[in-house]
């Protein structure tokens, strides 16, 4: 649904994160880095801390089998210096007591509330999900459309941690995100949803 090129910029987590803050979404505290003692000094000051890949690249096994960098918990001792050898992501661990991934199309948004899983990375462990719409809240609304308006996006998959009081922390923007997997209520309406923008896009006449 998005102009290819409009992807292509908008998957830079950097960008993402500096985005998501000027258009008033919460952010965890974050850093970037390739230096091994900041990157253990900022673990230090804001733990517990997760690492994340800044962005998805072939990860393949001896056999050529696909692999997966999953999000997850670090140390301050587990901060080898090996991070000097290219940009590293940490960012403070929210407490969540849910994830939520919010699917929004045009100006409809979609937002599931995800319980059941038992580790950082809810998507280890999919036969443990359970997912519920809800609604959002109206500054958490705004931010997410001003954000998509920034990058000039129609479709947009956001993935939330929800802490125990009620706050929404942006982690990502996924442009081209999946959908499908929802339970069929669920599916049904983000289809119905991408089937009028298609049909009805803003500024199309008749």
């Amino acid at each position: 649904m998005n102009h290819p090129w409009r992807n292509r910029d908008a998957e830079f987590k950097p960008a993402q994160l500096a985005a998501a803050a000027r258009c008033g979404l919460s952010v965890p505290p974050t850093v970037i880095t390739n230096n091994p003692d900041q990157a253990r000094q900022f673990a230090d000051t804001h733990r517990p801390v997760i690492y994340k890949p800044l962005r998805e690249t072939d990860y393949l096994d001896e056999t050529g089998h696909a692999l997966t960098v999953w999000i997850d918990e670090v140390s301050v001792d587990s901060i080898g210096d090996g991070v000097a050898h290219t940009a590293h992501l940490f960012q403070q661990r929210v407490n969540k007591v849910a994830d939520i991934r919010m699917t929004v199309v045009g100006r409809r948004l979609f937002p599931v509330r995800i319980d059941g899983s038992p580790c950082v990375d809810w998507r280890r462990h999919y036969e443990a999900l359970r997912y519920r719409l809800l609604d959002a809240p109206p500054d958490v609304a705004k931010g997410v459309h001003a954000y998509l308006d920034a990058f000039r996006l129609t479709f947009g998959a956001f993935d939330f941690g929800l802490d125990a009081e009620g706050r929404w922390w942006f982690y990502e923007c996924n442009p081209n995100g999946q959908w499908a997997w929802f339970p069929d209520p669920i599916t049904r309406q983000i289809t119905a949803a991408i089937a009028d923008q298609l049909h009805n896009p803003p500024g199309a006449t008749r």
